[in-house]
């Protein structure tokens, strides 16, 4: 499955660029991510719970940050082991670049899954991959912006972070 897209993010470059880079960031925005520690030179262990049709499972991974370019483009890879489920590996290429009021966020992602997984379909498969993207950068976008009318918006009602979290806690 690929996929490509872009974002207009309300925020400067340096400040989506170093969101990209934190853990934190990272952890709050992958969907089904209980955990994750490590640091970006070292990889990312991770453990992340989804539910894709009726196959539920707990992948168990790593998460790297390659092919860095400070303040332009980082690799963002991720690898997980499922058990029974079977595997999903994946990855997204995303690129910085000064656009309007803010930071153009281009990504280009592609994913792929194996073992009782792939016995699912390419089109629940590839929908559900879609899904996965856009709730990550639609995390990602609300963790990096303000908020835009002065309130603070849930991502969710499951108690997850609440929009421009980050651009607050670094004082932006």
């Amino acid at each position: 499955m690929k996929l490509t897209d872009s974002r207009d993010i309300a925020a400067p470059p340096d400040l989506v660029w170093t969101a990209i880079l934190d853990p934190e960031v990272l952890r709050e925005c992958i969907p089904g991510c209980q955990s994750l520690t490590g640091s970006v030179a070292e990889g990312y262990e991770a453990v992340v719970k989804q539910k894709i049709g009726p196959v539920s499972a707990t992948f168990t991974g790593i998460v790297t940050l390659s092919d860095i370019i400070p303040g332009q483009s980082v690799r963002i890879s991720g690898e997980g082991k499922g058990g029974p489920a079977g595997f999903a590996k994946g990855g997204a290429l995303v690129t910085l670049e000064p656009g309007g009021a803010g930071t153009i966020l281009a990504y280009d992602v592609e994913a792929a899954i194996g073992g009782k997984l792939a016995q699912l379909g390419s089109r629940l498969i590839d929908g559900f991959a879609k899904k996965l993207a856009e709730e990550f950068f639609t995390r990602f976008q609300a963790a990096v912006e303000g908020p835009d009318d002065g309130t603070e918006e849930d991502i969710a009602d499951s108690g997850e972070v609440k929009k421009g979290w980050f651009k607050r806690l670094i004082g932006g």
